[in-house]
């Protein structure tokens, strides 16, 4: 059987649950064993795990950008060396008072992409960074969801709620939209901000119905809502992300009001399944239309739900990972999946 050894900062991690844990009951099938291993933050115990790696299995490191050093060994320990990420791990965030970019988080991250066998982005933005560092075989595999976990939205007249699920390290994002979000509300009176965090914004006007996040119940509230909601800052960062928590909006039947960046406009196919939006006059008019317009709601929501069953399901991603590891790949494969 083969064995996928995957080296994480933390097995409790977003990104481990959507992009590896998710796949490994398909994997299991085709013969294919997920092992999780959590890189000691020793960095003592850290050479002993790198150096350990056997000959015999894929080492996987996910997200995490080491040394140099480190990369160089775990290279050479590897039989075949697979580099996943999510995020534009070459930059801090966008919150950063040290500002985007960091010259020591660059030489890591290229360091790592030129070292990889195999590198997998989750959008084009991430494929393109890795080709453009040296990359030697890249492939796009987006973040995925399982559909059939998600009750679809009812779409009652009544509800004007909007959704907007996240964790303490994105409250800052919604945060600095809360102006727009105050606007939303004057203009639309009966608008309502459902949040599904471990933290809450605190927002002027808008008033915010706090949901504690849990794993076995963040369907099921997402679902709840009316319209899902996501704004990101206009920056590299942002278009490094992957869209997840639109992936569970379109997922639960909702359309989806988000602005024009990145991975959003691949998601949302404007007035199909949500709205692409700029300005704060844009955001309300959309939000208005989908509030007095409950059955173009589930419409549209149907049409998200069916883009993820299409295009970002768990099947689709663990077919594309498995036919990665395959060892008869060809050298450079930069479609999606």
């Amino acid at each position: 059987m083969l064995q996928v050894r995957a080296l994480v900062s933390s097995t409790h991690h977003v990104c481990v649950r959507y992009r590896l844990e998710a796949f490994r009951a398909a994997w299991q099938e085709q013969g294919c064993k997920l092992v999780f291993e959590e890189l000691p933050t020793n960095r003592f115990s850290r050479f002993r795990s790198l150096y350990s790696q056997r000959h015999e299995e894929i080492t996987l490191l996910q997200r995490k950008t080491i040394s140099c050093y480190e990369t160089d060994l775990l290279a050479d320990r590897a039989h075949r060396f697979i580099y996943d990420f999510d995020d534009a791990v070459w930059l801090r965030d966008s919150y950063s008072n040290k500002g985007l970019y960091s010259s020591k988080q660059m030489a890591r991250f290229r360091r790592i992409v030129r070292a990889a066998d195999t590198v997998v982005a989750g959008n084009q933005f991430l494929l393109e960074q890795a080709l453009d560092m040296g990359a030697k075989r890249a492939r796009l595999i987006p973040t995925c969801v399982d559909p059939y976990l998600y009750p679809l939205a009812e779409h009652s007249e009544w509800n004007r709620d909007l959704v907007w699920i996240g964790s303490s390290s994105t409250l800052k994002g919604i945060q600095m939209f809360g102006r727009i979000l105050d606007q939303i509300h004057l203009a639309l009176p009966k608008t309502r901000l459902r949040s599904i965090c471990d933290h809450h914004p605190r927002l002027e006007r808008m008033p915010v119905v706090e949901i504690p996040w849990k794993e076995e119940t963040e369907a099921h509230e997402i679902a709840k809502g009316a319209i899902g909601i996501s704004w990101l800052p206009e920056d590299d960062w942002s278009r490094g992300k992957c869209g997840l928590k639109i992936l569970q909006y379109m997922a639960a039947g909702l359309p989806v009001v988000t602005n024009d960046i990145g991975v959003h406009r691949e998601m949302v196919h404007d007035g199909l399944n949500g709205f692409l939006v700029k300005t704060p006059a844009e955001w309300i008019e959309a939000i208005r239309f989908l509030q007095r317009h409950p059955q173009i709601r589930q419409q549209m929501g149907m049409e998200g739900r069916r883009i993820v069953e299409e295009k970002y399901s768990i099947e689709v991603g663990a077919a594309a990972w498995l036919q990665l590891m395959q060892p008869s790949q060809p050298a450079l494969v930069a479609a999606a999946a």
